[in-house]
């Protein structure tokens, strides 16, 4: 069960000391539902644990899991810097308050006018092809331009295929075997390399990946450093720290992993006399993946070939199960100490077969009218939303010291057509 929701004694369910259903009636349904503590004990937590074993150590949050200003605010202000990989993300972080040295631009397939808008913003550029630095040398005066490089590792791992970002067949990075020559052509052209980058994948509980990984860069790190006239001021791990979905899934032992992270990284940094560098980590999902929960009401009870449970959110309002077929827990929030005693599938909205959120789930005795809570929403969730069917996106309420904000309104039907134009031939 999620760390945040608590069984109160009338058989329903609390957050940050308020009543869930209480809100589910004050602010409607499909809602997400954030809880500002829980975001800000997962960075601390962290950060605390790589210190402890490694001072020069910077956490930047992958927004991309979600971009929320609120949410970002919130990790500005504990202090972390940030991973973006699109300009939008960019302008976001700008946005929530994040300076640009705080800002590491790590784009795929970037246009010139993509990487022209990241220049105007002085934000590091984390280059991942040797075309981005052919263009960008030809956009910039090269001449002592910071930049970073994306190595591809040949370590992949990840909760499935589509997230797993290293490897032979992975789309990203330049390979290991070239990294020297990139590097020593960007210092031809002028370019002042500060560090080197990689990311194997997403969701990932098994530290093993991980330290392969860091294995990798660092010889990769200190081949490059040989054979090229420069000195590094990070190195980034990229993120991928996953978080337990399933009941049965263990969570990631972060001061353990620190430990042996870091001492990989010291370790291989004076083997290669790469002096003593910021170690950097990328981690979205681990930061608020289970810090929110999707609060959904069952409006609709089947009794067909199977039992289906009709709820008022879709693939629409979270992805995740019918993208990756992923596992989100789902409580019925009004009935929490029920007997689990029926197996029903949970359904959404949306007219398309794969609109699933569960199959096959052991549940209390589910009624029209329940509440439901898919739990572990934080990650990926609204940041992937979207109005297919020409449905509108949730809002979203953040918890604090038991009160409530609105930090996103719901949108309305006439948010739907923003940005859409009828010519005037076509218009009645």
């Amino acid at each position: 069960m999620d760390l945040n929701l608590k069984v109160n004694e009338n058989g329903g369910m609390t957050i940050g000391n308020l009543d869930v259903g209480e809100i589910a009636d004050g602010y409607g349904t499909p809602l997400y539902l954030v809880d500002e503590e829980r975001i800000r004990n997962n960075y601390k937590r962290v950060f605390n644990a790589f210190t402890k074993y490694y001072e020069k150590f910077r956490i930047l949050y992958a927004c991309k899991a979600n971009t929320n200003l609120s949410v970002m605010r919130i990790l500005e202000e504990e202090g972390s810097s940030i991973d973006a990989v699109s300009p939008g993300e960019v302008y976001t972080s700008l946005k929530a308050g994040f300076t640009p040295e705080r800002i590491l631009f790590t784009g795929n397939n970037v246009k010139d006018d993509e990487l022209k808008f990241v220049d105007r913003q002085n934000v590091l550029i984390n280059l991942d092809s040797i075309s981005q630095l052919e263009r960008l040398a030809k956009i910039v005066d090269p001449e002592n331009y910071r930049i970073s490089f994306r190595v591809n590792p040949m370590v992949g791992a990840g909760h499935h295929e589509h997230c797993i970002t290293g490897g032979v067949m992975s789309k990203f990075g330049i390979k290991e075997e070239e990294a020297p020559n990139v590097y020593k052509k960007a210092v031809d052209l002028g370019f002042k390399p500060v560090g080197m980058h990689s990311h194997i994948g997403s969701g990932i509980l098994d530290p093993k990946p991980f330290k392969l990984a860091t294995n990798a860069l660092l010889d990769v790190a200190g081949n490059v450093a040989s054979k090229v006239d420069l000195d590094f001021e990070f190195l980034d791990l990229g993120g991928g720290l996953g978080i337990p979905y399933t009941p049965d899934e263990k969570l990631l032992d972060i001061d353990r992993f620190a430990e042996e992270i870091t001492g990989i990284f010291k370790t291989k940094t004076k083997e290669y006399g790469l002096g003593d560098p910021y170690l950097y980590i990328e981690p979205g999902r681990y930061l608020v993946g289970d810090a929110s929960v999707l609060l959904t009401r069952v409006n609709t009870i089947k009794n067909s070939y199977r039992k289906f449970v009709g709820v008022d959110a879709g693939f629409n309002t979270l992805l995740r199960p019918a993208m990756y077929g992923s596992y989100h827990h789902v409580v019925v929030v009004n009935r929490a100490r029920d007997e689990e005693v029926e197996r029903v599938d949970v359904a959404g909205n949306i007219c398309e077969s794969g609109d699933l959120f569960a199959r096959d789930r052991i549940l209390p005795k589910v009624e029209e009218g329940d509440l439901l809570a898919i739990l572990n929403a934080g990650a990926y969730s609204f940041s992937m939303a979207s109005q297919y069917n020409s449905r509108p996106r949730p809002a979203e309420v953040l918890v604090n010291n038991g009160k409530i904000e609105l930090i996103r309104e719901r949108e309305t039907y006439e948010d739907l057509f923003n940005g859409q134009i009828v010519p005037k031939r076509l218009q009645k």
